[in-house]
Formats: structure tokens, sequence, C-alpha cells
């Protein structure tokens, strides 16, 4: 029993040091884990204060990025709102523009519709808005425009192809009351929100286009007098160029307008004229003294075949645009000159033929009987004698002194001629023959070529104009070469020239050719061809000589033809 109790009891002392030992590990594990959990109390209190300042913190982030954000806002929509009220400052500024804007303005879709329609284009075409809105914009455009629209858009929306579009041009426009009118359209292309558009910008024409007739008619009118005016008018600028030169200044001196236009006015002017010219428009320039400007005198116009004749100019000064400008106003005095020039020769003649008529009453009767008695005078005398040469050299020089008187009266007091038909051709031939049987015509040839002429003319006294001409080239030539005779029909005149191989007529002989009693041959009476011309004169024709460049004379004849005849 006592080794059962003490065996009991060293189990219970076994039992209570292990008891011990476990209350020991127990205590340390205690102490352990209150370590532990003080140390995780601790880590958890640090974990969760550093979880509190983060929460606490985004708090106050999140808090001052709302008060960011909702200022952002806050200006954002205060930006917004500033914008909406500029943009509609701004869109009413512009509709006012556009609904002030004098000229029409309309915007169209892509398919033509109207979009827009202001106020200038509602006085253009007479429709309100709402009228035209969402309706095609060819209902403004006559025929054959209001076809072709929708083609024409179509085209250059596939195509870009563009007439119009960022340009212009002129076109016609159709009110609501159906009536048309001139605009000036030019197109602009846009893209809103992708979509095109174009805007139109139109321009009423009517009251320029009405100008520009008005100032059309005023010119043509203007123009037709000037046109129509027989005198020459001819328009410079202050360096004498010409800007003007109607069709009465082109008969005058050749030129045709536009050989005249943009050069010196000084080529229609002979020396010393033409040198001096632009000094004197320069010196009225300068100082304002005139000579001629606001008054007329006789002056020379030049030809363009080098001629000169003899015109009235009258100056007028005009300002167009701030320049000065002159007007010339030309009328040809040759006529005057030659009815003037006729009058004179005709007083002269007048006198010549009342002498004449005194010298043939009074010198040419007494005349024939002192030939007469000279003759039986001579027949009496030995016809080997010196005084029988001297009688026959009397009576020679009294047919001289009667032939003269013969051509005197001739000239002055010519026939009227007996008119007939008359074969000029075969009458130039007869009259050759004729004068072949002179020797000093032997080596003179007398060509007749052309075609058949016929005048109306007296052929005695056409018979003495062709001797007169003939004997004439003869004497030009000194007897030897070619007389050519050509023959033609113009109009109803019968022309016949005759031209010689000889060297010519000097200038200044040319210009006294016709004078009675002027001649360059030793013998001769100078009535030749003054009688010529009388004669010519009294068919109704004329006569002119000319000497060609390439040398000899051509005088011209010109006489009615037959057909003619009724009416003389």
């Amino acid at each position: 029993m006592d080794s059962a109790r003490r065996t009991l009891q060293a189990m219970r002392v076994e039992e209570n040091r292990l008891l011990a030992d476990r209350v020991q590990v127990d205590q340390a594990a205690v102490r352990r884990l209150q370590f532990v959990s003080v140390t995780l109390a601790v880590a958890a209190s640090g974990f969760l204060a550093s979880i509190f300042w983060l929460i606490a913190r985004n708090t106050r982030r999140q808090r001052q990025g709302a008060d960011t954000l909702r200022q952002a806002n806050e200006n954002l929509e205060a930006q917004v709102d500033a914008s909406a009220a500029d943009l509609r400052d701004s869109n009413a500024r512009l509709q006012s523009i556009i609904d002030s804007a004098v000229d029409g303005i309309i915007v169209i879709d892509s398919h033509g519709r109207i979009e827009a329609f202001n106020r200038g284009a509602e006085r253009l075409f007479g429709y309100p808005e709402p009228e035209v809105l969402g309706r095609n914009v060819k209902m403004l455009m006559p025929s054959p425009y209001h076809d072709e629209h929708d083609g024409y858009l179509d085209r250059y929306l596939h195509t870009g192809a563009a007439t119009i579009i960022g340009t212009g041009r002129e076109v016609t426009g159709r009110r609501r009351d159906g009536s048309t009118f001139p605009l000036h359209l030019s197109v602009g292309e846009m893209s809103i929100k992708g979509e095109r558009k174009f805007t139109g910008m139109l321009h009423d024409l009517t009251r320029r286009v009405r100008l520009e007739d008005e100032l059309r008619t005023s010119e043509a009118r203007w123009r037709s007098v000037i046109d129509s005016a027989v005198d020459g008018i001819v328009v410079i600028d202050a360096h004498g160029r010409i800007e003007a030169f109607n069709p009465a200044a082109v008969r005058l001196f050749g030129y045709e307008e536009h050989e005249v236009v943009g050069r010196n006015v000084n080529m229609l002017m002979p020396s010393p004229y033409h040198e001096e010219h632009d000094t004197y428009l320069a010196r009225h320039l300068a100082t304002g003294v005139q000579k001629i400007i606001g008054t007329g005198r006789e002056v020379t116009g030049l030809r363009r075949d080098g001629t000169t004749f003899p015109l009235h100019l009258s100056v007028g000064k005009m300002t167009v645009a701030g320049e000065p400008r002159f007007t010339g106003i030309l009328h040809d005095l040759s006529a005057r000159v030659r009815i003037e020039k006729q009058l004179r020769e005709q007083t002269s003649l007048a006198k010549l033929g009342e002498m004449a008529a005194v010298i043939a009453h009074e010198v040419k009767n007494p005349l024939a009987g002192v030939r007469g008695a000279i003759q039986i005078i001579g027949t009496r005398l030995p016809k080997d004698g010196k005084d029988a040469r001297i009688v026959t050299e009397i009576v020679a020089r009294i047919d001289t002194l009667n032939e003269l008187m013969k051509d005197l009266l001739l000239f002055a007091r010519p026939p009227q001629p007996k008119l007939a038909v008359v074969d000029v051709g075969a009458l130039v031939t007869t009259t050759a023959n004729l004068l072949r049987g002179d020797p000093a015509f032997e080596q003179v040839e007398v060509r007749v070529d052309g075609d058949p002429a016929s005048a109306l003319g007296d052929a005695e006294l056409l018979k003495i104009v062709f001797v007169n001409l003939l004997v004439n080239a003869a004497h030009a030539m000194q007897g030897r070469g070619t007389i050519h005779v050509s023959l033609a029909s113009i109009a109803d005149m019968c022309q016949m020239a005759f031209a010689d191989e000889g060297p010519g007529i000097p200038a200044d002989v040319l210009e006294k050719i016709f004078t009675p009693f002027f001649t360059t041959k030793v013998r001769g009476s100078g009535l030749g061809l003054p009688t010529v011309r009388r004669l010519i004169e009294a068919h109704h024709g004329t006569i002119s000589i000319a000497c060609p460049s390439a040398g000899g004379t051509v005088v011209t004849v010109q006489l009615p033809g037959e057909r003619l005849a009724v009416t003389m």
C-alpha cells in the first residue's frame, strides 16, 4: 500500500511537476500569444491608422478634386455660356449683315434646295423667304437656265468641273411676276457638318445695263453723226496722237482708221507744218496761247499717196477724264479751189474771147489782105532772087500768125460739140495713120489695145484732141519709140490712156501744164493742151496727166460712153 501510496505520491509529484511545466509552457505560450496579440494589435492599429490616414487623405483629395472639378465645371459652363452668347451675338450680327445687305444672298444645299434667302433677295425676286425655303433655286431662273441648272449642279458634284463656282458671271433672274432682269452672280462653296452648301451673291445689274444701253445708244447716235458727217473729223490727245478718224477723214486722206489711230496727226501734214505741229501743240499746252483753236483757217493736207490738197480746218478743245482732247473738223476745199480756179479761168477766157473776137475782126481780115498783097508782089519778083525768098518767109510767118489766131479762137471760143457715137479706137488709129505721113514721125509706132470702146463725141473735135496728144508724145520721145493707147470702159465712161516712153514731165512743169501760153517748146503757142482740156470739158469729160516712177508720161482721157446718150 505504501508503495502504491508512494507510487501514487510519486505519480502526483510527477503530475504536479508536469502540471507545473505545463503551466509554465502555457504561461510562456500566453505570454507569446499576448506578445503576438500586442504586436498584432500594434500592427493592426498602425495598419488601421494608415488606412484611416489614406482614407482621410483620399477623402481630402477627393474633396479637393470634387471642388476642383466643380470649379472646372463651373468655369466650363461659364465659358460655354460666354461662347454661346458670343455665338448668338455673332449669329445675330451675321444675320443682321445678311439681312441688311443690299445684294441678294441665297444658300442652297447639294440638291439645289434653298436654305437661306435674305431680304436683298426678297427685294430682287419679289418672294418672301417662307415661299422659297425648301424649293429648288431654279424657280428663280428663266429658260433655258431653269432646265439646265440641276444637270449642271449634279455634274459639278460628280466631276468637280465648275464654270461659275469660285468665280462669277452675268446671268438672268426671273421675278415672282415673271419678268426677267440682269444679275451678276458669284457662287462660293462651303461644308457644314460634312454636307456641301453653296452661297450665291446676287447683284442687280438693271441700272448698270440700262446706263450701258443708254451709253451705247448715245455713243451709237454720236458715232452715226460723226460717221455720216460729210466733213472729216479727227480727234487727237495732248500728245498729238490720233484717237478717232471718221469715214469722211478716211475718204479725204486715203488711210483706213486702224492705220492712223495711235499715230501722230502730223503724218497728215506736208512740210513745214509736219515739223511745226508738235511744237505748236506743246506751246499751247504750256502757255494757253492759241492760233487756230476755237477758230479756223485754210491749211494743206497730205494724202496717203503723197499728194496735197486744200482744207479748211476748225479745231475745238475738250476735256475727257481730266485730259485735254482736240477735235479737228476738216472740209475739203478742192472743189471750191477748183471752182475758183475755173471761175478765174472763165473770166480770163471771157476776156480772151473778147480779145480774140477783136483780133479776128481787126487783125485777121487785114492780115489776110496783107498776105494776098505780098503773094502778088512775090509773083512779080524773080524766083531765084533774094527778095523772092524774103517774100516767101513773110508769107510763112503770116501763115504761122494766122494759125495762132485760129488756135486762140479755138481755145477762147471752142465750138459746141455735135455729139454722136464714135468708135474711139478707130478714130485714134486713123489719126495716127495721118501722122505717119509726116517725116518727123516715121520712127514712132502707135499701138492701140484694150476692149473696143465707143464714146459720145464730135469726131472732128476729138481728132484735134488726139492729134495734140500724139504729137506731144512723139516730141517727148524725140521722134523715136512707141505710144501705147489703152482703151477701157469704166462704169458709164470711155477711158483712153496715152502712154509714151519719154523722160516724163518735171513736177514744176506739170503744175502749169494746162496754163494758157505756157510752153517748154522752142516753137509753140502754149495753147495745145489748154485747148485739148477745153474741148474735152465741152464733151463733159475729164483729162489728167501722170508721170509714173518707171518713166514716161500717161495722159488719161475719159468721155461719156454711148450708154449715156439717152441722158445727154
